[in-house]
């Protein structure tokens, strides 16, 4: 007896050593872009732990092609990513097999920006202007409805591609306003260069509120690893809390996390400040999703013919995992 008791506390202690000495599972992030107050919640994640908590070991990257985000997720190279929702749901039109998992600014940062000099303060004051655009139907068909909405049209604009320089365009004078900028970082940076801003929200003027920000995972992951990607958007979503609640806090450990990176501190610490009501809404869970918002958006993108009648909004997100 005395022999099989000795060999069970053996046993016994043998299982517990190997639990304890399980390795971290390895996980990749490839984030939207370089590193931005935007980001500040994932940071603070890694720095309290929260991932070690998980056992997760969490690296995050930025992409070296913007292009190539939802290929690396689809594929297994990165276990998650940061991505927009309306460009998600094209993605998962074309068939790319992603669905967000949290939803991380909780409304549209993209918006109509004009010189506040210009006195262009409402969409019907831009008939006659040229609008600098990216060239993005996406962009195009929002500053559609916003000129409907108050009483203009499509037509009643001179819409200019100026690319990825809409700032620069601005400030030139080379066009009246811009769109596909967002008001937590170019307003910032024009602000900074003597050129204040009027910011038109999109949600002010019948686009749908929607979640300019979203964390994204493979359909594979949800189905083959749901307790890997349950733990990771925990650790996830609790980084974002505190980084809403102390958004300098969450700066300072960006920038002390990024050594090597370019980071505009001067913009991300106004933007953080403006970013950090968003990653939370009223009376709901940070990360979580609006299953009203997602068929609201849907609906409207085919209304625009940016999305076919096959979309269903459903399928495209994981609201489970935040609540």
């Amino acid at each position: 007896m005395k022999k099989i008791a000795l060999l069970l506390v053996v046993l016994t202690s043998v299982i517990i050593a190997a639990c304890g000495s399980s390795e971290p599972e390895d996980i990749v992030v490839t984030l939207d872009w370089f590193q931005n107050a935007n980001h500040a919640g994932i940071y603070t994640a890694l720095d309290e732990g929260y991932f070690d908590d998980e056992g997760l070991n969490v690296t995050v990257e930025p992409p070296a092609d913007p292009a190539a985000i939802l290929g690396l997720v689809a594929s297994g190279q990165s276990e998650f990513a940061f991505y927009y929702q309306p460009d998600l749901l094209q993605a998962r039109q074309e068939g790319i097999p992603v669905v967000a998992v949290a939803g991380i600014v909780q409304r549209p940062l993209n918006s109509i920006m004009t010189l506040k000099s210009s006195g262009i303060e409402k969409p019907s004051q831009l008939v006659g202007k040229k609008v600098g655009t990216p060239g993005l139907p996406w962009n195009e068909a929002m500053l559609t409805t916003m000129l409907e909405a108050d009483g203009v049209s499509r037509d009643d604009v001179e819409v200019v591609d100026v690319g990825w320089t809409a700032s620069q365009a601005l400030m030139a004078g080379t066009v009246d306003a811009i769109i596909g900028v967002y008001w937590t970082y170019e307003s910032i940076i024009m602000d900074n260069e003597g050129y204040e801003t009027n910011v038109l929200m999109p949600d002010d003027w019948d686009v749908p509120s929607y979640y300019e920000l979203v964390l994204v995972t493979s359909e594979a992951n949800v189905k083959d690893r749901p307790e890997m990607v349950e733990d990771f958007v925990k650790a996830f979503n609790k980084g974002y809390g505190n980084a809403a609640a102390d958004p300098q806090g969450s700066i300072d450990t960006m920038i002390r996390l990024n050594p090597e990176a370019e980071i505009d501190e001067a913009t991300d610490r106004a933007g953080v400040e403006l970013l950090a009501p968003l990653w939370k809404s009223e009376g709901a869970p940070v990360g979580s999703f609006d299953d009203a918002r997602w068929n609201t958006l849907v609906d409207w993108m085919k209304a625009a013919d940016l999305l076919d009648e096959s979309m269903v909004a459903v399928d495209a997100y994981e609201s489970s995992l935040s609540k």
